[in-house]
């Protein structure tokens, strides 16, 4: 008897070691934090943590707007109808080799590998000469083939769909590299079933935005502050006027960004900061005050501090360019600067300030979508913290940008509305009233992308139609009553920007 006791004695002692052991392998993945990581900068810029990566537990969410790293690696193959070129096809950059497109990172939280958005998502594009050439990936330039909205959509429906279950997932997890013991378990135990309600709550809060209550962002734009009001403000956007939630515009380039320190920034200059621009942009991407990365963030804001924008690709007509100095001198440096910003020389005086919108004439919905109201609540994010924001404030109009890389920026206005630089020279009844975004294949003569193929290799762009709110090519008549070879001049001098 008292051998059968002491045996019990030490199962006992066993099973308590056993429960501790347990208790703190589950305390430890429920508090991990790390994310991957990567030494070359422009592999942390293309797939490095800024902190957008969401929890998902059993317990409690955390911020954020995508799916664990398991299903969002098997929402494509679940879904397949949904999205029959995978995520490719939305515009995302994918590299041989790699497992995550170009733009999302990957970090493990609360016991689980999630997945987020990073810079290079919207801050990066490719080129190609001809259909048939390769594309080049050019960092820090706008993703003007992202279609941001329908990958929202595709995530959201797909996430919701009866076919993604625990199982699906788990059939799906890849041979290695995968998820972890500890998120193993739990998608045997209903993380799928808390996913979904998550999901669910979120696609409630941004419906307004997403059931042609407005219109269409389309490739390469984004409407930064209105998903912003809903996901980090919870404000009801049923509430407001329908107008408000009209702020699509284009993403903007990321690089030589310490000149623009000072300089009014956000298309409205709404900041002249370039620290809490990049936060708020992180906000935008999924980012919260809880899960921010600022070392991470920091990273990418050394690097574009002094990263040069990119030459211009292909041939320059030497002459006709310096023919067109004088008279780009005449027009536009005072508002816009000239190929000496590549250096850091600011140029005209009125670069990087507000032009009220009664003066440059642009569709100004984007203008009215931030309000003061917004900048207010603004204010109160990041609290008692050295990262608050203190310089955010309500303008009247847009602000006069430098054109360093304009050539790789393409479409043109804030809004993206006008498909080359040629174009823009033409007064706003002359410019193109519908045409494609989304094509990475360069128009030389035009300077833009080429914007008259509806569908090309299976990818359909998308259709813009000028006529449509949010979406006007008005204003910016600045050197239309050029002669046509003036005007051919002046874009061939922008192509040494």
């Amino acid at each position: 008897m008292n051998r059968l006791s002491h045996r019990w004695r030490w199962i006992g002692l066993a099973v308590i070691v056993l429960a501790l052991a347990l208790g703190l392998w589950v305390v430890r993945a429920l508090r991990s934090d790390d994310p991957v990581t990567y030494e070359a900068i422009l592999d942390h810029f293309k797939y490095g943590s800024i902190g957008s990566e969401p929890g998902v537990s059993l317990l409690r969410p955390v911020g954020g707007v995508l799916p664990p790293y398991a299903v969002f690696t098997a929402l494509p193959a679940v879904c397949a109808n949904k999205l029959p070129g995978g995520y490719a096809s939305l515009g995302f950059i994918v590299e041989e080799g790699r497992d995550l497109p170009v733009g999302i990172s990957r970090r493990r939280r609360l016991g689980i590998d999630h997945v987020g958005l990073n810079c290079a998502a919207c801050h990066t594009g490719t080129v190609r000469e001809t259909p048939a050439s390769a594309p080049q990936i050019v960092a820090g330039m706008p993703a003007h083939q992202l279609d941001l909205q329908s990958f929202v959509e595709f995530v959201l429906d797909c996430s919701l769909d009866a076919r993604m279950t625990d199982a699906a997932v788990r059939a799906h997890l890849p041979e290695s590299g995968g998820p972890g013991l500890f998120e193993r378990v739990l998608l045997r135990v209903g993380v799928m079933d808390r996913l979904k309600l998550q999901t669910l709550d979120l696609r409630n809060r941004i419906a307004p935005l997403l059931d042609n209550r407005v219109p269409r962002w389309g490739r390469g734009r984004v409407d930064t502050f209105n998903p912003y009001k809903a996901i980090q403000f919870n404000w009801d956007l049923t509430q407001l006027p329908p107008d408000e939630l009209i702020g699509a515009s284009d993403f903007p380039s990321l690089w030589n960004q310490q000149p623009r320190e000072g300089m009014q920034l956000h298309w409205d200059g709404d900041n002249d900061s370039v620290d809490e621009r990049n936060l708020s942009a992180g906000l935008g991407a999924g980012i919260t005050p809880v899960t921010v990365d600022h070392a991470g963030l920091k990273r990418v804001r050394d690097w574009t501090w002094t990263l040069p924008p990119p030459p211009y690709p292909f041939a320059i007509d030497r002459p006709l360019a310096a023919r067109g100095a004088p008279l780009y001198q005449q027009a536009c440096t005072q508002c816009h600067g000239d190929h000496r910003f590549r250096d850091g020389v600011v140029g005209g005086d009125r670069v990087g300030t507000v032009v009220d919108i009664a003066d440059i004439g642009t569709d100004r919905h984007r203008l009215d979508s931030y309000t003061s109201v917004f900048a207010a609540n603004q204010y109160a994010l990041f609290p008692d913290s050295p990262y608050r924001f203190t310089r955010f404030r309500k303008t009247t109009g847009y602000a006069n940008h430098p054109l360093d890389g304009i050539w790789a920026r393409a479409p043109y206005l804030h809004n993206g509305s006008v498909p080359t630089l040629r174009a823009l020279l033409d007064a706003p009844e002359r410019r193109p009233i519908l045409f494609f975004r989304g094509n990475d294949v360069f128009d030389q003569a035009g300077v833009g992308f080429v914007s008259d193929v509806q569908e090309q290799a299976g990818r359909r762009f998308f259709r813009y139609d000028t006529t449509i709110p949010g979406n006007s090519n008005a204003g910016h008549v600045y050197g239309t009553e050029l002669s046509d070879e003036d005007k051919r001049a002046i874009v061939e001098y922008m192509k040494t920007f």
